[in-house]
């Protein structure tokens, strides 16, 4: 793990020089503007006076700095501006004017109401991207319908996929559409911001969850409805069977995934069950395809009557990609990521040792890196608006 203060203020990731404004809340807004931040660019976190909700959501040792919030705005600077009074609103346009990113988390009707649909942030910079992932697409009959997480897990098949697997309606639990949703945001600001190096055209990026959410689910579970006369359900059936599972041990449970035919024969042969490299059920993809179930079943068998640690090393002498099934408490004591640096300790100047997790994606060229922690409600007020030469209202 790597030790340190974050204190760097030059950025050097491939966003450098872009300005993003911030006014989003809850989750799938802050993570996609952080995303951004850790990027290079210089994110400016736009809060009521009252603070970002998540501010308060989980444990916290400083108040307004609880771990929701920590999670997903760090490499940001918090300046606080009332939009419901005009005089934060001509604030907030002048730092349009001087931006080349707009992020918010309203509803259409609602950003219209208050002024910062794209109409008008369009109208103020053309040069602006102006960008927000709605539940619904703004050109639809559900344009206005408020959804979280979720109601889009719901809505997009997530947790009738584990009805079928499991046989309850269950979320994932993990936020895991605010999440995807958040990051094909901040790569569609990117693409966006391309487009208008190459044009200097601004435009209007919309994110719809539902859409995008069910997109995601449907890369492998349209299945049988990929075609015009549907010869069965749709859903991936390998994915969806009771035995797609982490396989049990003698005292724990490990991971194995193999896909050609030279692995599987390495599989079987790894727990002494070379024979069923000739059994009709397994001896080819279309057949093992045919018989998941059977297949998933009988090499579950097979590895139960080991302990993990003889399983993976079974595994790794096969040459089979495999994994012990770890804790989530365990993670910050992994080997490999305690080699990696993968968790990042600091010190937040008023919150005290954090920790915080690196950025997984690198750039040979122009690296991206962690610059400054989460900021306090408002601290960055008087600095961005002296550097931007904004008087302060």
């Amino acid at each position: 793990m790597t030790s340190s203060n974050i204190n760097s203020e030059t950025p050097t990731g491939p966003l450098s020089g872009v300005r993003v404004l911030d006014l989003s809340q809850f989750i799938l807004g802050p993570l996609s503007a952080q995303i951004l931040g850790d990027m290079g660019a210089d994110v400016i976190k736009v809060e009521p006076p009252t603070g970002d909700l998540n501010r308060f959501i989980g444990p916290a040792r400083h108040p307004g700095m609880a771990a929701m919030f920590m999670g997903m705005n760090r490499n940001k600077r918090s300046v606080i501006l009332d939009l419901r009074k005009p005089e934060g609103m001509a604030t907030l346009m002048e730092l349009v004017d001087q931006s080349d990113v707009f992020i918010h988390s309203l509803r259409r009707d609602s950003a219209q109401r208050l002024g910062i649909d794209y109409a008008n942030i369009g109208k103020r910079n053309p040069r602006i991207i102006h960008a927000c992932a709605p539940g619904y697409r703004s050109d639809g009959p559900l344009r206005d319908r408020p959804a979280y997480d979720d109601v889009i897990q719901g809505e997009s098949g997530i947790a009738d996929l584990n009805f079928i697997a499991s046989g309850q309606n269950r979320y994932m639990p993990t936020v895991i559409a605010d999440k995807f949703c958040g990051n094909a945001l901040a790569s569609s600001i990117g693409m966006a911001l391309y487009h208008r190096s190459q044009s200097g055209q601004g435009q209007s990026v919309e994110v719809p969850m539902l859409e995008t959410m069910l997109t995601f689910n449907l890369v492998e579970h349209m299945w049988e409805g990929a075609f015009d006369e549907p010869q069965g359900p749709m859903g991936y059936d390998r994915a969806l069977m009771p035995e797609r599972r982490p396989f049990a041990t003698l005292d724990g449970s490990v991971c194995a995934m193999a896909t050609s035919d030279a692995q599987w024969h390495r599989l079987f042969t790894a727990f002494d069950r070379s024979d069923l490299c000739d059994d009709p059920r397994f001896v080819t993809l279309a057949a093992r395809s045919a018989n998941f179930p059977a297949l998933y079943g009988t090499l579950g068998e097979e590895i139960a009557r080991f302990t993990t640690v003889e399983a993976h090393n079974r595994l790794e002498a096969a040459d089979i990609p495999n994994a012990i099934v770890r804790r989530l408490a365990d993670m910050p004591e992994d080997p490999y990521l305690v080699e990696t640096g993968y968790f990042h300790h600091y010190t937040h100047p008023i919150a005290g040792p954090l920790i915080t997790t690196s950025i997984p994606t690198t750039f040979s060229a122009s690296p991206a890196q962690i610059r400054r922690p989460p900021p306090l409600l408002g601290e960055h007020t008087e600095e961005v608006f002296a550097e931007l030469g904004i008087k302060c209202t």
